[in-house]
């Protein structure tokens, strides 16, 4: 079974303008949609096990490493982003699924 990865944005943040945040939220939307993305996980509980963590954490999946890039390199993300700027402290990585699908231990 070789499929083609799945993208994945992984998105760490903290929000000091609760507010103005809601405004980055609703105008993400259309970059996502263009894209494929969907959400797996927004906001929620967390619990830091090692390292340190954000108050706000958020997974998208995406259709491929690619369109992960390329959503987030968009006109459409760009502008949400400028929502964001001043008013969030946030770290975001790409990552590429599996080739083969979700690993499970044997």
């Amino acid at each position: 079974m070789d499929t083609k990865p799945k993208g994945y944005w992984i998105a760490r943040v903290d929000v000091q303008d609760a507010e103005q945040y809601k405004k980055y939220v609703e105008a993400n939307t259309a970059a996502f949609r263009k894209f494929g993305g969907v959400c797996l996980a927004r906001g929620g509980r967390v619990q830091v096990m090692e390292g340190s963590g954000r108050s706000r954490n958020v997974i998208w999946e995406f259709p491929s490493f690619e369109a992960a890039v390329s959503c987030y390199e968009s006109e459409e993300y760009q502008y949400a982003r400028s929502f964001r700027e001043g008013i969030a402290e946030a770290d975001f990585i790409m990552v590429e699924g599996l080739r083969d699908g979700p690993w499970k231990p044997a």
